[in-house]
């Protein structure tokens, strides 16, 4: 590996500007630009040099942490971190010399590495960026600057970027650009404004999002000395918005309760907490973060069972402060972008995407975009693709809880509209007690309103030939697979992606009977794409078929091409099977030849070899021997199975034995959009799916504008 990774060196003047939420905006970037991107920390605040007090773990950087958890960072914590500051205070030549060291055993594992200056918690505040500046210097880095917007004026960012600007190359360390974090909102055009041709390297604005600078109830916990008595551990991760002290009557206090807020109150104030608890089961009142119960009280056994009675969802925290100390405790309490935090995340890369070119700030670093693509990559121009032209989406499956936090991600990335069905005020509550954010999604229950009867008569329209009628029409499209599959026919919505709660044909029954097939397609098929560490290929059919004929293999080639070309894979198709060429006989073989005969018919554009085994499709030294004038065989990137047993156990077999990340099934031959989703599907599963059916509507919108465009020039 090369000795001389790329880097980028993220400092800032002063703390609290908000520079870890730019350094993972830039992690993220690269993650989806090179294969192997590191991070590191020259000097932390933490001993993760020395030994922990006896029966602690050891302090771990938080920073480091937070960007170790991304997808694409394959290192160990101790490998990211240099020195601390009582090494920095004891030599700083020898600490300079020590971070060099590291930083280089980290750049030789990596293609770009993310760096990240101090956090100003020390005592040293006016040299520190003096030494950020020599760090940067010797590791080879260029500096991004991040500056606070933060209670001053343009004129006062602008003055702080000249000074800092300045004193980092007094100490030779290059600047190749500026972010003014945490700006108003309402003074973004100002700053901008007053940056304008004034400045040698560009700046970009971000704004200030107060959600991102709030604690998590589990951070009020450990301010407060506290442990969780009651309530979903869960939710401990949940934002705290608002922290009331509950000293006052109940009936003065409810009127002050707002979603998000955490109440202090002491133990043995039993009427105060049991009207908390009765508040959160009303669905008119605020969700509370949590219950803070002060003064080392707790509350009698009766309460107590009655308590545990009602199973309340919502953290409930016990410490032996006082209300004073508890209070202040509270609140000083510091919220930071954390793993633990995913909606934080997600508002963090969001405010980097939409604010910061990254383009133009890859192009001053000089990576360029290569030949591989890596998973990560993959996913990030899923998302992108999506993003460009946001699509309608509707997810049926609102009762769950990983469709909501997809829904949150899905909204806060701007990568499609939603709409999620069933009872709104029970999904928008559990929405708020998980600390997600779904305002902009719409929600509609599939039971009742005008949706319902309108879609009940036109689904008796649709199967009057078997007999329909109405009151029956009304309750099969109560079914929410049969409502959002509706949304779709009628244009109400792009696209439908379901199945983390149901099973394939309860998602996928509805749209043979409603959505039907492409004209000229016998067959509903699926592919999964397959994202190895250096290339994406395309399997089909690992999900829908169990033996296809060879009509039907014919068909599910050449949708599988279309589909990898929506993707932006080359299709070289490998009709597989347990012989290659013309040297195996068999019920099995004939079959495959004869389908791609077929495909070679229908379709003599695509690129189609088989009968093939896998090996001579990928190998290009077995194609050499096996196939050597074929231009599919060694370099093939779809890959067709005889049958659904051999295909979705090579696709599981090469998931788990390669590391390839599985992205499907893709649902493909339906008129319109609708895609399954696995049960054990994970949230981001369920993220690149919307975006995959959000691509597929795109694709499907614009071949309609170019046959609607052909009609008008014929």
């Amino acid at each position: 590996m090369s000795s001389s990774a790329r880097s980028i060196f993220i400092t800032s003047p002063e703390g609290e500007t908000g520079k870890s939420t730019i350094a993972l905006g830039v992690l993220d970037l690269l993650t989806r630009r090179v294969q192997r991107v590191g991070v590191f920390r020259p000097v932390t605040r933490t001993g993760h040099t020395g030994a922990a007090p006896a029966g602690q773990a050891p302090e771990r950087d938080y920073v480091v942490e937070l960007l170790l958890a991304h997808d694409g960072v394959d290192l160990t914590y101790e490998q990211c971190v240099g020195v601390t500051y009582d090494d920095l205070h004891a030599d700083p030549d020898a600490a300079l010399s020590q971070i060099v060291t590291k930083y280089h055993e980290v750049s030789r594992q990596c293609d770009v590495v993310v760096i990240v200056g101090t956090d100003y918690t020390d005592v040293a505040g006016p040299t520190e960026l003096a030494y950020n500046a020599r760090i940067a210097a010797n590791l080879g880095a260029p500096v991004l600057l991040v500056v606070s917007g933060n209670r001053r004026t343009p004129a006062g960012i602008h003055q702080m970027c000249e000074v800092s600007i300045n004193e980092l190359e007094a100490n030779h360390a290059q600047v190749i650009g500026v972010v003014a974090n945490r700006c108003l909102p309402t003074d973004l055009e100002a700053v901008r404004a007053e940056f304008e041709g004034k400045s040698a390297v560009p700046v970009w604005t971000v704004p200030e999002d107060p959600f991102l600078t709030a604690p998590t109830v589990n951070q009020l916990m450990r301010a407060v000395g506290g442990r969780q008595i009651m309530g979903d551990p869960q939710l401990l991760g949940r934002e705290v918005l608002d922290v009331l002290v509950g000293a006052m009557n109940f009936e003065h206090l409810l009127d002050k309760l707002a979603d998000g807020a955490v109440v202090i109150t002491p133990g043995d104030r039993t009427e105060v907490l049991l009207g908390l608890l009765t508040a959160q089961t009303a669905k008119s009142f605020p969700s509370l973060s949590g219950i803070i119960l002060n003064g080392g009280f707790y509350p009698p056994a009766s309460v107590t069972a009655l308590i545990k009675d009602l199973a309340p969802s919502v953290p409930i925290i016990q410490t032996d402060l006082g209300t004073f100390r508890t209070a202040s405790a509270a609140a000083s309490a510091r919220g930071r972008v954390s793993k633990d935090s995913q909606r934080k995340v997600d508002i963090a890369l969001a405010l980097f995407e939409q604010n910061v070119d990254g383009a133009a700030l890859l192009a001053s670093l000089d990576v360029e975009r290569p030949e591989v693509v890596t998973p990560l990559m993959f996913e990030y121009e899923l998302l992108a693709r999506a993003r460009a032209d946001r699509k309608h989406i509707v997810l049926p499956e609102g009762t769950e809880d990983r469709i909501l936090r997809a829904a949150s991600t899905l909204l806060q990335r701007q990568v499609a509209d939603l709409t999620i069905l069933g009872d709104e005020e029970s999904i928008r509550a559990r929405a708020v007690e998980l600390g997600l954010d779904i305002s902009e999604a719409r929600v509609i229950d599939p039971r009742s309103g005008e949706l319902h009867e309108r879609f009940a008569q036109e689904y008796t329209v649709m199967r009057a030939h078997k007999g329909m009628t109405v009151d029956r029409a009304r309750e099969i499209v109560s079914s929410v697979s049969y409502f959002g599959t509706m949304m779709v026919q009628l244009g109400l919505a792009d696209g439908m992606v379901s199945g983390a709660a149901h099973t394939t044909a309860h998602t996928i029954r509805p749209a043979f009977e409603i959505i039907k097939t492409v004209p000229g397609v016998s067959v509903v098929s699926s592919v999964f794409v397959m994202c190895l560490e250096d290339r994406v290929l395309v399997y089909g059919d690992c999900a829908v078929n169990p033996d296809p004929t060879a009509e039907q293999l014919a068909d599910i080639a050449i949708s599988s091409a279309a589909t990898a070309v929506q993707f932006g894979v080359e299709p070289r198709i490998a009709m597989l099977s347990y012989s290659t060429g013309e040297s195996g006989s068999g019920a099995g073989v004939d079959k495959v030849r004869a389908a791609t005969a077929l495909v070679r018919e229908r379709r003599p554009d695509l690129y189609v070899e088989g009968p093939i085994q896998y090996d001579a499709a990928v190998d290009a030294s077995v194609a050499a021997s096996k196939m050597p004038d074929s231009a599919v065989a060694g370099r093939a990137t779809v890959f067709v199975f005889p049958d659904l047993n051999t295909g979705n156990n090579t696709y599981k077999a090469v998931q788990r034995s390669a590391g390839a990340v599985a992205v499907g099934p893709i649902l493909q031959g339906l008129r319109m959009p609708v895609n399954d989703l696995s049960r054990g599907a994970l949230v981001q599963d369920i993220v690149n799916t919307v975006a995959i059916t959000a691509i597929q509507a795109q694709a499907l919108s614009a071949e309609k504008a170019r046959a609607t465009e052909g009609a008008h020039t014929a």
